[in-house]
């Protein structure tokens, strides 16, 4: 695991946009294929992305993008599915075709129905293969929607969201009671079978999780935690957030001497 502990949430952010970059370019044939999260903390990322097309440094024409998670009982076309989310923060800002942008289908008229859209999204993921995963994590240590207590090895499925993430999301809704309780989610297996995985996290509120998921045991009580199985998981964090990490003289002696920017 590298660990790069920026000054800022901007520097974080152009961290980030190398390591994922760098990740796509390593694709040896085919198109390259990003695995994309929303939320308030990738945005940065996904502007520095952004910032790196108009540079002529990335271009994401023929990317294709699987996303994390959805909302059950939210179609696609909802102004809060995150799909429509990931149009308006990720496709028109990076030049990602809509065309080729997945999601969970959350949306069906029977839970039969939607557990059989889930595998047949996770099937879609391992016959793709993800390059570079983007992840965010929550306070309460999940990645994607997998709550603790998710299995480590788990697939794409339907989860129940915990009331701490409900609370968390509540804000982009018209109040807790309007946000969906269950969710379609990427399994913490799906997840790992990324070539590369990028989790960003900024602010004093997510340092509990950081230390809990870089330094702590592995533990379905701390989802994050399964990125220390991962051969090549790249954390970037500013310094509220990397403020509860022990070992913190090791990772900047590690990042020492690399030239980082785009």
């Amino acid at each position: 695991m590298e660990v790069l502990i920026a000054a800022n949430a901007e520097e974080a952010a152009r961290f980030a946009a190398k390591a994922v970059i760098d990740g796509l370019r390593t694709r040896v044939t085919g198109d390259p294929v990003l695995g994309v999260a929303t939320g308030s903390t990738p945005l940065g990322l996904y502007a520095e992305l952004a910032r790196a097309v108009g540079r002529g440094d990335a271009d994401f024409g023929k990317t294709t993008a699987f996303a994390l998670d959805e909302y059950v009982g939210l179609e696609g076309t909802h102004e809060q599915s995150y799909r429509q989310t990931l149009v308006t923060e990720l496709c028109n800002v990076i030049g990602l075709p809509e065309s080729r942008l997945h999601t969970p289908d959350g949306h069906g008229d029977s839970e039969e129905r939607i557990r059989a859209q889930a595998a047949a999204y996770d099937a879609a993921i391992v016959d793709a293969r993800i390059d570079v995963q983007i992840l965010g994590i929550g306070t309460n240590g999940h990645i994607g929607f997998n709550e603790p207590g998710s299995s480590l090895r788990s697939r794409t499925r339907i989860k129940r969201l915990s009331a701490q993430t409900r609370m968390d999301n509540a804000r982009f809704f018209d109040g807790l009671d309007a946000v969906p309780t269950h969710s379609v989610t990427q399994g913490l297996g799906t997840i790992l079978d990324s070539r590369r995985m990028v989790l960003v996290a900024t602010g004093s509120r997510k340092a509990a999780a950081i230390a809990a998921a870089v330094e702590g045991p592995l533990s379905a009580a701390c989802p994050a935690s399964v990125l220390q199985l991962h051969p090549d998981a790249v954390v970037v964090l500013d310094e509220a957030a990397a403020a509860g990490l022990r070992n913190r003289a090791y990772y900047d002696d590690s990042a020492a001497g690399l030239q980082f920017g785009i």
